[in-house]
């Protein structure tokens, strides 16, 4: 796995939500009206798209991502992608790296709600995204209104050509009425709906990366930080998917040998109001929930007698100490029932 950097020049949506596109979360790309020259499943790669000089396949240059033949006819070419998790989408990244000949001069993107199986004829899509102009070998942001769920999102190119990835950032939904009162939950994992809301450094890997499902599979796929030269420590900010009382809290160093932190500690509020800016300052002077503790590279760290009783909470502050790399974060609580999520 490549270590995935975040474009200087993304929206907050990027920082904010979760790629519900993304294969490892379980977005499929399902059915595409040509794929000649580079398959579907391509565009959704979690990796940033590369370029490989002269390799060749049986149809011609190979292309990291999906692309169509040239159209000799009318109509033009789309994609059906299942979303990982009925979400709300709340932005785009349609992305051209590398295609530069041969990318779609335009684009849209349909959306609908379809739970129980794959869209058919009988299928009500709804325009999400109209079309939009495309060029060659860039990444093109665009916000999305954000009000209702979907399953599934058709990506449309006019006419054909080349889309190295698409991204649709999202909050995932989650019924969490029909989840157990006794239930342990990890309310922060990207799944649910957790979120990381900011974050001071993460120059080596992201901090969204503590969030998602499974153990890191390299160095690469975790969050890491630049070397700190001066006083003080590394840490990001994380909304909870749903209000709880935490009960375990596991910090996993996998991979992470001769850079990991040395200490962490987590601290947690119920937050209600603000934004994501003011939340920075706010979280300096928030209660502890886990106290500092030493941290040992390459290992599964569980912590459970050590959590504060602080009731209820929205979000955390993981702070390590003074900077270096983890993998994931885990944080196992019960539902605050009547809390909105």
């Amino acid at each position: 796995m490549a270590v995935v950097t975040l474009d200087p020049n993304a929206p907050e949506y990027v920082r904010r939500y979760v790629n519900l596109a993304d294969p490892r979360l379980g977005a499929q790309a399902l059915f595409a009206t040509d794929e000649f020259f580079a398959a579907k499943e391509r565009m959704l790669n979690p990796e940033p798209a590369v370029f490989i000089v002269g390799k060749y396949d049986e149809n011609g240059k190979w292309m990291d991502g999906w692309e169509t033949r040239r159209k000799r006819t009318t109509g033009y070419d789309w994609c059906i992608v299942k979303l990982a998790r009925a979400g709300v989408l709340h932005g785009v990244d349609l992305d051209t790296s590398h295609f530069t000949g041969n990318f779609p001069p335009a684009a849209s993107l349909d959306a609908c709600y379809c739970p129980s199986g794959a869209p058919d004829e009988r299928t009500e899509w709804h325009e999400i995204l109209p079309s939009v102009s495309l060029q060659g070998n860039s990444h093109h942001y665009h916000a999305l209104a954000g009000e209702r769920a979907y399953t599934h999102v058709r990506v449309n190119l006019y006419p054909d050509g080349g889309l190295a990835r698409l991204r649709l950032y999202g909050l995932p939904q989650c019924d969490w009425a029909a989840r157990g009162a006794d239930e342990l939950i990890d309310l922060i994992a990207m799944e649910n709906g957790g979120t990381v809301v900011g974050v001071n450094n993460q120059h080596f890997g992201l901090a969204s990366n503590l969030l998602m499902p499974g153990r890191g599979v390299n160095m690469g796929d975790g969050w890491e930080t630049r070397r700190r030269r001066e006083p003080g420590n590394d840490w990001c900010i994380i909304a909870l998917a749903h209000p709880g009382e935490i009960e375990k809290i596991e910090v996993d160093t996998a991979h992470f040998k001769g850079n990991y932190p040395d200490r962490c500690s987590v601290q947690a509020a119920y937050v209600t109001g603000g934004t994501a800016e003011s939340l920075v300052t706010q979280s300096m002077f928030w209660p502890v929930l886990l106290p500092e503790q030493k941290l040992a590279m390459d290992k599964q760290h569980g912590f459970a007698e050590q959590i504060a009783r602080l009731g209820p909470i929205t979000h955390i502050r993981f702070n390590i100490v003074p900077d270096g790399g983890v993998s994931r974060l885990r944080l196992w609580g019960r539902l605050a029932r009547g809390a909105k999520a």
